[in-house]
């Protein structure tokens, strides 16, 4: 309301708030949703009810354990590491934002290598983090050439996102040690599609203290509703990321169901077993149609072709219901899309409704 004989004011936000445009994906009524990279199924059936009988214990007129003890010792038991390394928050998204907020701020670095995830972006935006931004190899690999170029400009944080979104490749393992054997930056690999890949950097863990690995409940264990994710790190980064987190950041209902999900650990090494199956399949049925497809161990597959418009068969396989990520936008992936890897039927529809669309020859580039 505007006061009387008052000049109007308005308090304006600060820079670099707004998130990058293209990160959002578009939520569209259609019957094949495969633009979001979430798991086509929910998780067991006595997850549900293992989680109802846990709530009826909660005492809920109390603040959640602030350090999220129990959740801590169940996932340091899955990684075989102990509790104190490991930080859980909401989301990694959240992990993210905690190292960020923890390691980077006003006068430091954090240093990405281009075409990555675009969060990367805003939370160090967010942080008044500088980043600087180093371009990958025409297959999308890193660089190692090219690292002396990220080492001389003294990065406090390297992001290497490994399975790599959106383009799915998964980092060498002498690249990583390259990479935390030079450097002094705070090394973070995220890897929230490493349950899809042949190989983590966990493994690296024990050698490296300045190595960061995050992971999220979102993908193989089915809980993208959740929001939870978490760290594995040295105890005294760990620490660090403890005292930077809000308090009781994270409630007693997330605790609680993040460590009833890992009790079925054979039902998520299932699922994956299944989605690399059908991830390979959907990657032969775009060969065989003339894509170039991104070799994947992820739970997403990015492809395009010289000779199609990606624009217009994005926009054509949603007139078929089925809808993908277009990624055009993106810095550095050209004209391609991004198909997420769903259930078999689904995946089915999708390879069917894109030879239909091939066969009537209306997304090619005109000659």
């Amino acid at each position: 309301m505007k006061g009387k004989g008052k000049a109007e004011k308005q308090v304006l936000p600060r820079e670099g708030i707004r998130i990058q445009s293209g990160y959002h994906s578009p939520q569209l009524d259609v019957k094949v949703k495969l633009n979001t990279n979430e798991s086509p199924a929910g998780p067991p059936d006595n997850f549900s009810d293992a989680l109802v009988q846990k709530l009826n214990t909660i005492s809920w007129n109390r603040y959640p354990d602030r350090r999220a003890t129990a959740l801590r010792s169940a996932l340091a038991e899955l990684h075989g590491v102990v509790k104190e390394n490991v930080f859980v928050a909401n989301g990694s998204n959240e992990v993210l934002q905690t190292i960020l907020l923890a390691y980077g701020g006003h006068q430091r670095t954090a240093a990405v290598f281009e075409p990555t995830y675009l969060l990367y972006n805003h939370i160090c935006n967010l942080t008044s983090t500088n980043i600087i931004g180093f371009p990958r190899k025409s297959d999308f690999s890193i660089d190692l050439d090219r690292l002396d170029d990220v080492f001389a400009t003294s990065p406090d944080i390297i992001f290497i996102c490994s399975p790599n979104n959106p383009t799915g490749k998964l980092e060498e393992t002498e690249v990583l040690t390259e990479i935390l054997q030079r450097s002094k930056a705070l090394v973070v690999v995220d890897e929230a599609y490493g349950q899809f890949s042949s190989f983590s950097a966990v493994d690296l863990l024990s050698d490296y203290k300045s190595l960061i690995v995050v992971r999220t409940y979102s993908k193989t264990w089915a809980l993208a509703g959740l929001r939870l994710g978490y760290a594995l790190c040295d105890q005294a980064i760990s620490d660090v990321l403890w005292e930077v987190a809000l308090p009781y950041h994270l409630d007693s209902f997330k605790q609680a169901a993040g460590e009833i999900a890992l009790r079925d650990a054979a039902a998520m090494q299932e699922r994956v077993a299944f989605l690399v199956s059908e991830r390979e399949r959907i990657s032969e049925g775009l060969l065989q149609m003339g894509f170039d497809v991104v070799a994947s161990q992820a739970n997403f597959i990015l492809f395009g072709s010289e000779v199609i418009d990606a624009k217009l068969l994005w926009h054509a396989l949603v007139e078929q219901g089925i809808l993908v990520r277009d990624v055009t936008s993106f810095p550095k992936i050209g004209n391609r899309l991004r198909v997420t890897v769903g259930s078999h039927d689904e995946n089915s529809l999708f390879l069917k409704a894109l030879q239909q669309i091939i066969r009537e020859k209306k997304v090619y580039y005109s000659r």
